[in-house]
């Protein structure tokens, strides 16, 4: 084991030496292209900048020309707005002259890297909650957007999920109230309808429902041609739950009193920390239905999963709506279209639950 320990090491300092050998003999037309390059970039953060004063600049008379600020008001901005960018200018330069310098006098040109280009980043956080917990791509020092009507969240929502079955009240439901449940899962966009106002909120999006229905009294399903049965199981069932996922696209009208924050070059409607309400509904098609049951035979346990259609309906639609603190809310929804397709009794999801907006 040692004789072995001693080769490997040998092969890694024999490597090691190789490479830094061929390091020594390019480093020096390496630093030369690195410092044409950072020349280059010198030029390109003039322009950038100043680029982003005229954004700004051309912002804040659109501010003026609607009214919203006065004539002075409009000059002290676009003079904080120049300084601000002068200032930029000048650090960004200072940074890339010292690289500049750090290269003429070092050979190792690993040590520096070019931070003013805009290559790959990730970013946690932010300074505007709108722009997210998490990025990753490519993207500049851009200024932000004065007014963003429109924003996008992560919508996760779960609770208890039964039947109304016509003709019977719901206490005679032939599924476990606790044990029958849904997950939901999507992304919603949300546009502020009126110019001047965010009490009134456009939502939609898509979204993945699960619907679970656990039967009662060691009962599941069967399907028999066009119709959809419980039959009672010919041995004790551990579990027995029929899955349905579909794919909907849910719309809602959300309203509610918002704050505004206004900043020098852009401002925003927060709902943080303020009741909301929505109210819509969704439409979709089912993408799969599955029932599984776990029981014991002879003493083996046996798992079955049986994917099959059970009739259950290819198109969905229903109500749904919340009522909402920050971003926990109470949400139900109610399926106006049949469980299952062409069945003598009628039957309709509903279900009640917690939904997190995840903005």
């Amino acid at each position: 084991m040692r004789t072995i320990t001693k080769y490997l090491v040998s092969i890694v300092l024999v490597f090691s030496l190789a490479i830094a050998n061929a390091q020594d003999s390019t480093s020096e037309n390496n630093n030369a292209e690195k410092i044409e390059i950072l020349k280059e970039l010198k030029d390109k953060i003039k322009t950038e900048e100043r680029e982003f004063l005229k954004e700004e600049v051309e912002t804040i008379n659109k501010r003026f020309d609607n009214g919203e600020i006065s004539e002075s008001e409009a000059t002290r901005l676009k003079k904080d707005a120049a300084k601000i960018r002068a200032l930029n200018i000048e650090n960004r330069l200072a940074i890339v002259d010292n690289k500049i310098s750090l290269l003429q006098r070092n050979s190792d040109v690993s040590m520096v890297s070019n931070d003013d280009d805009p290559g790959f980043r990730i970013s946690l956080g932010g300074s505007d909650s709108n722009d997210g917990f998490l990025r990753i791509g490519r993207w500049k020092n851009k200024p932000r957007k004065y007014d963003r009507r429109t924003t996008s969240d992560m919508v996760i929502a779960f609770g208890l999920n039964n039947a109304i079955v016509e003709g019977e009240s719901f206490d005679d439901s032939p599924y476990k109230i606790g044990g029958s449940r849904f997950f939901e899962i999507g992304w919603a966009w949300k546009t502020r309808v009126f110019k001047n106002s965010n009490f009134l909120r456009f939502k939609y999006g898509y979204s993945f429902q699960i619907n679970g229905l656990k039967p009662k009294d060691n009962m599941y399903f069967v399907q028999d041609g066009n119709e959809t049965m419980l039959e009672e199981f010919p041995t004790e069932l551990k579990k027995s739950k029929l899955s349905i996922t579909n794919l909907v696209f849910p719309v809602h009208f959300e309203f509610g009193p918002s704050k505004r924050v206004d900043r020098d070059t852009y401002f925003r409607y927060s709902t943080h920390n303020q009741f909301k309400i929505g109210i819509g509904g969704y439409a979709g098609f089912n993408i799969g239905t599955r029932q599984k049951l776990k029981y014991s035979m002879d003493g083996e346990k046996i798992k079955d999963k049986i994917k099959r259609s059970f009739n259950a309906s290819s198109l969905v639609y229903g109500l749904s709506a919340y009522v909402a603190f920050d971003d926990t809310a109470l949400y139900v929804k109610y399926d106006l279209s049949p469980i299952f397709e062409d069945q003598a009794i009628k039957q309709n999801n509903i279900s009640l639950g917690l939904r997190f907006d995840m903005d």
